[in-house]
């Protein structure tokens, strides 16, 4: 095939990188890479000017970065510092995690001996990180063996097909059930997922109420609650009852982020 006809010749493939990466703004942005080309030639240009040296087919075109601010998506910034301040206050001495965000994974890794479960496997390594092949719907972990759990913007995939799981409507159910299954007497789990109108955003993610959410945490309890708003505002501190009209204000985002801390009573 010609994939890999391209890779056995070194010329070939290394124009082909080239060609991808002059492309690449053009196929996410269309209607507006055009106008940044020229701008760059321009850039380029003037930088020759100046005394720079820069060779045409070592260009690496980056036409978007011109923002006044750095762009970041809300929930992934606030959810990782809120897990990783409340796991490092507890100072468990292992943690697990379970599909959540790999950069915070390998970060949290460093402070606390962690192992990582994905459906897809972890293909790094770093010390005190062991990565494992697993499912959220079958861990590999006994009844309540597991004293420092975080899950952080997963369980509203599961079921959807979306990451080569078995569609299932009641993937996000059976996922919380199995967290609360293996989380130990006096154990914590972080927890976070979108809250909002109930409603099934196929195969992208689900969203669920507050109460739906809680209702899946049988033999546990909430000790604690914040969200990201529909403004991306960090809130954190809310009373259960009043999340689910907070998530549904209008504007910015159609949900915010629930993040919930869950605490299994001592026996």
């Amino acid at each position: 095939m010609l994939e890999q006809f391209i890779r056995r010749h070194p010329l070939l493939l290394a124009w082909a990188y080239r060609a991808l990466r002059w492309l690449r703004p053009l196929r996410e942005h269309p209607f507006t890479a055009v106008p940044a080309y020229v701008r760059l030639f321009f850039d380029w240009r003037r930088y020759l000017a100046a005394g720079g040296r820069a060779a045409v087919a070592d260009f690496y075109p980056c036409l978007f970065d011109r923002v006044e601010t750095t762009p970041i998506d809300p929930h992934y910034f606030y959810q990782a510092a809120w897990a990783f301040r409340g796991i490092l206050r507890h100072a468990p001495s292992q943690h697990v995690d379970i599909g959540s965000d790999v950069r915070f994974v390998g970060m949290l890794s460093q402070a606390i001996p962690l192992t990582f479960v994905d459906i897809r496997p972890l293909r790094m390594e770093l010390p005190s990180l062991d990565c494992r092949a697993g499912s959220v719907l079958a861990l590999p972990y006994a009844n309540g063996a597991v004293r420092s759990l975080s899950c952080l913007h997963v369980i509203e995939h599961i079921g959807l097909g979306r990451y080569g799981d078995p569609l299932d409507p009641q993937g996000s159910a059976k996922a919380c059930r199995e967290l609360a299954r293996v989380l130990a007497p006096g154990g914590r789990l972080y927890l976070s997922t979108p809250i909002g109108r109930s409603r099934v955003q196929f195969n992208g993610q689900r969203v669920q109420s507050v109460q739906e959410v809680l209702s899946w945490f049988s033999g546990v309890n909430l000790v604690e609650m914040a969200i990201v708003d529909t403004q991306g505002i960090f809130l954190p501190g809310i009373d259960p009852q009043q999340a689910d009209r907070l998530a549904c204000q209008a504007g910015g985002l159609d949900f915010a982020l629930g993040c919930f801390v869950f605490e299994r009573p001592k026996d």
